[in-house]
């Protein structure tokens, strides 16, 4: 691993009483100066690190894939852990800045343990490097040990690593929240979907390639990847449509409207298409077994460029029997009381992404998921008048609060009695509930809500 930026690494060494002495030592500065540069950047502008990262890579293309790896992964272990580091001292300061990076090269047992030794050096702690390496950090509470040994003067609790307001507005039972923490704070897997191909035959492909996939114990088609990241346009699978990346949570949206291949469907907040693809991917398996395939999909979203991703992936796909409808104002885009179904996969606060987006939880405020509670039943209102009678209206979020959940499709029932709720099965717990919350400690999944109504009258 060369040199991962171009500052020098007297920028943060210029505030440490001393002077890089090792090769690991020069580059544990180097990394450090392009890691702190791009978390100091995402915490002023409130950007998604994601965002962030591919700008700065982009501009930048001299690092290696080992150096971009190292920037990578310490950037979000820094945002996964800073509801501890951020109790322990002023990361402004560079000491306690490398101190903070060695901690979570240790919490998550990165490889680079030269880099991470280094950081610790820089750091200047009286504690011994070797000695925090043989902890064992395969619990939470294993990790919590860790850190508080690495900084005794501070004060650390498991509920520190999310927001205090999260527990205000997404509220659990006291005896799962260690659950939720320990979820909240693993990365998860790379979850898939097959689609016009047998999903064993599709794992059988995919291992060939070394990856390391799996087959669901839950749904015929969902495949785990494992989390090592992967170049999907080197996939020949991926490229001939035949998977499609989309958690496990996610799928159950698809497998709660369970789409008829005779139905006419019409996804309402599509984006990119995920769910719209995976509701004909269904419909298409469904018309294998024993039903005629002569229904179809309308899908729509008020972004142009998240539409024309849709249609290239249906492209890649091959299939036919999609058809787009953006929404323009607040009319609605498709023919009223006219859909067996209809998908409101509405906007949210995306609480049930903080796995893979961990810098969110820091970047976001109360008001992420408190102010969006009128927009969701406006949108839930006004795409309920496209579904004819006996037909199916699925609301869903990405989020773990009620506010956004149970509270509006309770707001929505009250204000269109024509609409009643239909039992659901959880597909991991086998319960039947009401209206579904999927909680990321489930299924090694994302968080997830939905509820299904029918209109009777």
């Amino acid at each position: 691993m060369g040199n991962p930026n171009g500052l020098s690494s007297a920028t943060m060494a210029s505030t440490v009483n001393i002077e890089p002495q090792t090769l690991a030592q020069k580059r544990g500065l180097s990394y450090a100066n392009t890691i702190k540069l791009l978390f100091d950047e995402i915490l002023n502008t409130k950007q998604p690190a994601d965002r962030v990262l591919a700008n700065y890579f982009r501009e930048h293309k001299k690092h290696g894939s080992k150096d971009r790896k190292v920037i990578r992964e310490s950037l979000f272990s820094l945002f996964r852990w800073w509801g501890w580091f951020k109790a322990t001292g002023d990361h402004q300061q560079a000491p306690q800045f490398f101190a903070m990076l060695s901690a979570s090269a240790l919490i998550e047992a990165h490889p680079w343990q030269d880099i991470a030794s280094a950081w610790h050096e820089l750091a200047q702690s009286p504690i011994d490097y070797q000695q925090l390496q043989s902890l064992s950090v395969s619990s939470l509470a294993d990790k919590l040990a860790l850190v508080r040994l690495q900084f005794p003067e501070a004060s650390f609790e498991l509920t520190d690593l999310l927001p205090e307001w999260f527990w205000q507005v997404c509220p659990i039972a006291p005896e799962l929240r260690p659950n939720l923490i320990e979820a909240m704070s693993s990365r998860p897997p790379i979850w898939g979907r097959a689609q016009g191909i047998n999903s064993q035959t599709a794992v059988k492909q995919l291992q060939a390639l070394e990856i390391d996939a799996s087959v669901s114990l839950y749904f015929e088609d969902a495949i785990n990847l494992g989390t090592k990241s992967m170049n999907l346009n080197e996939i020949s699978l991926y490229k001939e449509g035949k998977i499609e990346i989309q958690d496990l949570a996610s799928q159950v949206i698809g497998q709660i409207c369970a789409p008829e291949p005779w139905q006419h469907w019409w996804d309402t907040c599509s984006g990119a298409g995920g769910k719209t693809l995976q509701l004909r991917s269904l419909m298409q398996t469904a018309t294998a077994k024993h039903n005629p395939f002569v229904g179809s999909i309308v899908s729509s979203d008020i972004r142009a460029h998240a539409l024309e991703e849709l249609s290239k992936r249906a492209q890649r796909a091959k299939f036919d029997g999609i058809s787009i409808a953006r929404w323009r104002s607040d009319a609605l885009p498709v023919d009223a009381n006219h859909f067996d179904g209809v998908l409101v996969d509405a906007p949210c606060s995306c609480t049930g992404t903080w796995r893979r987006n961990p810098d969110m939880r820091w970047l976001d405020s109360i008001d992420a998921v408190t102010d969006k509670a009128a927009l969701q039943l406006d949108i839930l209102s006004r795409s309920s008048k496209a579904v004819k009678l006996g037909g199916s209206l699925v609301y869903a979020t990405c989020s773990l609060s009620p506010v956004e959940n149970e509270q509006v499709v309770s707001a929505f029932l009250q204000q269109h009695p024509e609409f009643n709720l239909v039992p659901i099965r959880h597909p991991f717990t086998g319960e039947q509930t009401e209206m579904l919350t999927v909680w990321p400690f489930e299924a090694n999944t994302d968080g997830m809500f939905v509820a299904r109504m029918q209109r009777n009258h």
